[in-house]
């Protein structure tokens, strides 16, 4: 059956409770926007901001409920998830609700997914690029039988599902190692609740063998850019403990002009200006831009300890990342000051005894997701156009 797509799904329009409000806001309704897109995961557990009751009833937001599709319809277009539970969304996406006996919830995530690339084709507007609903008028789809519709979101889901199996994993380890950082570092239990005398109070500088702040090579030259060297931004660093995939990367030609701004994995990123204080790991030889500082540390100095006390740093790079309501950058000098507490290299060496496993593990996991990932994409346009029939497969 051909249709267009706003036949088969009711489309839901987001917005923002006032602001100068405070009874608005920080309720028990998560409220999404598009930062809080899971990293390529099908599902978003966490929103960063939630509303009341009050800023619901008050605004132009609306309830979306469990299984709908939400879709980024501005500036980031294109970005897709479905929601599990009831979430309140802002005026950047779009809630795309699936209409009975037309399509399923499951089916419509994936065939939005398969369709992303025309809906951003369709987009509108004279300074950023935007879905609105004429963009879904405009486009027809082959929609089958709702039998078929199961088994192609099944056989698509089942990837999706080992990969949020994968992330609940790699959650709880970083909840087991981050306890065990705390007792050691923070609240020294080993050593009857008192630092050792032996530790002391330095700088993040006295951790690294080098603090680099990243550098963009110049967009002008095409050749400084291809598939070679992982180039981390900030988008790259949300929700992840690896940086093991990024939206653009550099030429050998690109890296090789700012050899200097290599990172050699293991090193630990740190974002320093807008979305100040997120943190992860290189997991290869990558470089970054100029929004982040990375450390890259002393010989036998461990990434995992210097990892996981930036995460406990984050809310306080974040507010030095900011000047009332002015965003500021946190330059190299100011990021390399920032006090912290040094181990001895031997505390630092039996610790790593205990994480070194358990971050190989998680860099293991992610890796997975990513061919996962790769698996399920491929499959995805041979599943919706028909080249693969799955009319005579039992699920």
């Amino acid at each position: 059956m051909k249709c267009k797509f706003s036949d088969v799904m009711e489309l839901i329009g987001g917005g923002t409770p006032k602001t100068s409000k405070p009874e608005y806001w920080n309720g028990d309704i998560p409220w999404l926007s598009v930062k809080d897109f899971n990293n390529g995961f099908r599902y978003v557990y966490e929103t960063e901001k939630s509303i009341t009751q009050s800023g619901l009833e008050n605004s132009s937001t609306k309830l979306l409920q469990r299984g709908d599709v939400i879709v980024s319809a501005r500036g980031t277009v294109g970005k897709i998830a479905t929601v599990p539970f009831p979430m309140a969304f802002n005026q950047s996406c779009y809630g795309l609700r699936a209409r009975n006996g037309i399509v399923t919830s499951d089916y419509l995530y994936y065939l939005i997914k398969h369709n992303v690339s025309v809906l951003k084709k369709n987009t509108h507007g004279s300074v950023f690029d935007t879905i609105t609903r004429n963009t879904f008028e405009n486009i027809e789809v082959e929609i089958p039988s709702i039998e078929i519709q199961e088994k192609i979101a099944s056989i698509l889901g089942d990837y999706d599902k080992k990969m949020e199996l994968n992330n609940a994993i790699n959650n709880n380890l970083e909840q087991q190692v981050q306890a065990i950082f705390k007792s050691r570092f923070v609240d020294f239990e080993p050593f009857d609740k008192t630092m050792p005398s032996d530790w002391t109070i330095g700088t993040i500088d006295d951790l690294a063998k080098e603090v680099v702040c990243g550098k963009t090579p110049s967009t002008k030259k095409t050749k400084y850019y291809g598939s070679d060297i992982p180039f981390i931004t900030i988008p790259d660093m949300h929700k992840t403990f690896y940086t093991v995939t990024t939206e653009r990367y550099l030429s050998k030609l690109g890296a090789d002009s700012q050899a200097k701004k290599i990172l050699p994995k293991n090193s630990v990123c740190v974002s320093c200006i807008g979305t100040a204080g997120l943190v992860t790991l290189v997991a290869e030889e990558s470089q970054t831009n100029q929004q982040i500082n990375s450390i890259i540390p002393k010989d036998g100095f461990s990434s995992y300890y210097i990892y996981l006390l930036m995460q406990t740093l984050s809310d306080t790079i974040n507010k030095l990342g900011q000047s009332g309501s002015t965003i500021v950058n946190l330059n190299k000098s100011q990021f390399g000051k920032i006090p912290v507490i040094i181990p001895t290299l031997s505390a630092m060496t039996k610790f790593d005894e205990t994480a070194s496993p358990i971050f190989e593990k998680i860099l293991q996991n992610q890796k997975e997701n990513l061919n996962l990932a790769s698996l399920r994409d491929t499959l995805l346009p041979k599943l919706m156009s028909g080249e693969i029939d799955v009319s005579n497969i039992d699920l």
